[in-house]
């Protein structure tokens, strides 16, 4: 879109656009004298309004064929890779995102929606046999309800779909509350599945607000009982604050946070290998991915060689306008570039880092940087040698360009070091060495472990998630997804016209214990 766009993104509660209290622009990171769109932001009443009409709409989707409400996800999935590119200049336009790595992002929701078109048929239970006659005993799948799913913004269509998908396809409704510089992404999205599901008013709701009138409102929502499941993706600092009001109300919320990601390099490792998987996953979406790269744990033996290679990688990478083909672009908001400069300010003495630091400016320049750092919210990747237990660079999540070095001795010391932030998200291992690779395997912490690949890149049928600082062990994607948005419900059926109590009007058969050959 260009600054004379007037697209103006609300809310839609029931079907209907609802205005907020405040307006405020959309801008583009790679150049932020363009305007994407302006975006209404409402407040707490209009999302608990939006649970409300969730909680309406509910009952009646619920009551729609699972098979039916597959053929909805498949025609969803059809839509949106129809409008593919269209959605990726979107994303691009919007958060910066290098192009393809955008188209890659809504690739991601049409997987999602290809793997979750089959479960509306195979939402399967149990028959399972009863210790006594004429009984049977079942188990079934039934949604939670009303489910709130509140997201981040630098996965603003493909981390939402793995919330959406499958709550949907379960029989549940929706209230979407996406991040706040993604707005006018997530109304395209929004529309999208709306349009391509034929889904009945209230069933799907997006509210645009920001963190403390959501707060607010997913408060007074779960207070009056209108929301039964909360999946979030953000920090962990707000993951535990989702988590507390949850808690209050014997509810377990789905959490996707934060990470200090890992990446293990051997001595058996092909170097060159490990160096193209730790740019790509340190510096992929300028290093704003909850699975980016944190801290390259490399073999003291092979430390220098490593670094030397990786230097002149990070060098050489192609780092600009994100229409082109470069590996990084800006970064998404300014509250992030302006927390990223904190970060390097936690650069100590002890440690060693490349002189340009900071953002991309004709004094401050990118040799070979692509279009005109200028426009946009453009900062140098930096690598940053040295880096220690304790340090806040190694114990603590660096959201953006920005991945730390230190070396090791033995495999468990390596792994140790692994664990030592208290995260679990993702963690990588190069080697050649089996035993290495199941022996790390067996022992990081991280939810998710690559084997000769990258701390990014998920798929869509693999269970996603993490542990620790990195989220309460919920997983999103694939069949495990399921249990985050349906409840196990029990039937036992006795036929035999009496009642038989259980554990207590069970046949034993006698065996003869006295027997011997």
């Amino acid at each position: 879109m260009s600054s004379t766009s007037t697209r103006l993104v609300t809310s839609i509660v029931g079907g209907t656009p609802v205005a907020g209290v405040r307006t405020a622009p959309s801008t583009n990171p790679a150049k932020l004298s363009e305007i994407v769109g302006e975006v209404s932001f409402a407040d707490a009443q209009v999302f608990v309004s939006a649970a409300e009409a969730a909680r309406k709409a509910q009952e009646t989707w619920a009551a729609v064929p699972a098979p039916v409400r597959g053929r909805a996800i498949a025609h969803i999935g059809r839509l949106v890779e129809d409008n593919a590119e269209a959605l990726a200049r979107l994303l691009t336009a919007e958060i910066g995102k290098p192009y393809a790595e955008s188209l890659g992002e809504v690739r991601e929701v049409i997987d999602t929606c290809d793997f979750f078109l089959g479960e509306g048929r195979r939402l399967y239970g149990q028959t399972v046999p009863s210790e006594m006659p004429d009984k049977q005993l079942f188990t079934f799948r039934q949604p939670v309800g009303v489910v709130a799913v509140i997201t981040a913004g630098n996965f603003p269509v493909a981390v939402p779909s793995w919330y959406i998908v499958p709550a949907l396809l379960a029989g549940n409704a929706v209230i979407w509350k996406p991040a706040e510089y993604s707005a006018v992404s997530s109304a395209a999205f929004y529309e999208l599945f709306v349009r391509g599901g034929g889904l009945p008013d209230g069933v799907f709701n997006v509210v645009h607000a920001d963190g403390a009138a959501t707060f607010a409102g997913l408060e007074a929502s779960l207070e009056a009982g209108l929301i039964d499941k909360v999946g979030f993706t953000g920090s962990s600092a707000v993951g535990r604050e989702i988590g507390a009001l949850t808690g209050r109300h014997l509810q377990t919320a789905c959490l996707e946070l934060g990470g200090k990601n890992p990446l293990v390099v051997t001595p058996s490792a092909d170097l060159d290998l490990a160096v193209e998987g730790a740019l790509f996953s340190g510096f992929g979406t300028a290093g704003q991915r909850c699975t980016s790269l944190g801290t390259v744990i490399v073999h003291e033996s092979i430390h220098d060689a490593f670094l030397t290679r990786f230097n002149a990688a990070v060098a050489a990478a192609k780092i600009g306008d994100p229409t082109t083909d470069v590996l990084m672009g800006p970064m998404l908001d300014a509250k992030f570039a302006d927390r990223y400069e904190e970060f390097l300010g936690w650069i100590q003495p002890h440690q060693t880092a490349q002189a340009a630091r900071g953002r991309i400016t004709d004094d401050n320049p990118r040799p070979d940087f692509v279009g005109d750092p200028g426009t946009g919210l453009y900062y140098h990747p930096v690598v940053v040698d040295g880096v220690r237990v304790g340090d806040r660079l190694f114990m603590e999540e660096t959201f953006g360009p920005l991945v730390g070095v230190t070396s090791y001795r033995s495999l468990s010391e390596a792994i140790e070091l692994a664990n030592a932030p208290g995260y679990g998200l993702s963690s990588s291992i190069y080697t050649t060495d089996p035993k290495e690779a199941f022996t790390f395997r067996t022992k990081i912490s991280a939810g998710m472990v690559s084997i000769n690949n990258s701390t990014s890149g998920a798929e869509a049928h693999l269970p996603f998630g993490g542990n620790g600082k990195s989220g309460n062990g919920s997983r999103q994607s694939g069949v495990w997804v399921l249990d985050q948005f349906t409840r196990w419900q029990s039937v036992n059926w006795d036929y035999s016209g009496r009642l038989q109590k259980a554990q207590m009007d069970v046949v034993e058969l006698a065996p003869d214990e006295t027997f011997r050959l």
